[in-house]
């Protein structure tokens, strides 16, 4: 259980953990993998979120998804990214949040993960919770922890 007083100071900065559906890139179940290709490559993602036509959290789609897809024991099939959609090859087994606050769960998963996807009690696509973010909340706690709270020095135990 994380220390109440370093979950006090981390949730100061609460309103930066959660970045908005609208500001995230994402793509289509039905889109090509051309498209989710061009997308992941032009603006520099690994990994990007999968929706349906109504903006329910569907899966995670990255670029070693898609070239895996095209890789053929002789060649690259660059044919497939025309005829293939996102469904096909989108992870669909990625942790998934409700709760973009809970500060102890969001530490745990983003440990192998760069973010987290946040989805309303329906499903539908609210936002990620980015490792960078919850880093910089640890960060802020780490510095400025002796600044708000007074830190006193316990005596030595002997391990038992």
């Amino acid at each position: 259980m994380i220390n109440q007083q370093i979950r006090q100071l981390m949730m100061d900065r609460r309103e930066k953990f959660m970045i908005p559906a609208s500001l995230v890139a994402t793509v289509n179940e039905d889109n090509s993998l051309y498209h989710a290709f061009l997308v992941l490559t032009k603006d520099h993602y690994a990994k990007i979120v999968v929706v349906d036509n109504e903006s329910h959290y569907r899966g995670l789609l990255s670029l070693s998804m898609i070239t895996d897809e095209l890789l053929e024991t002789d060649r690259i099939n660059m044919d497939k990214l025309q005829t293939m959609k996102v469904r096909d090859v989108m992870q669909t087994d990625a942790p998934v949040i409700t709760d973009p606050y809970d500060v102890e769960e969001n530490l745990h998963l983003l440990i192998d993960q760069s973010f987290l996807t946040v989805v309303s009690e329906h499903g539908e696509f609210t936002g990620i919770v980015t490792r960078r973010e919850l880093l910089k909340a640890v960060n802020y706690a780490a510095h400025t922890f002796d600044r708000h709270f007074e830190v006193l020095d316990l005596p030595e135990t002997e391990n038992v």
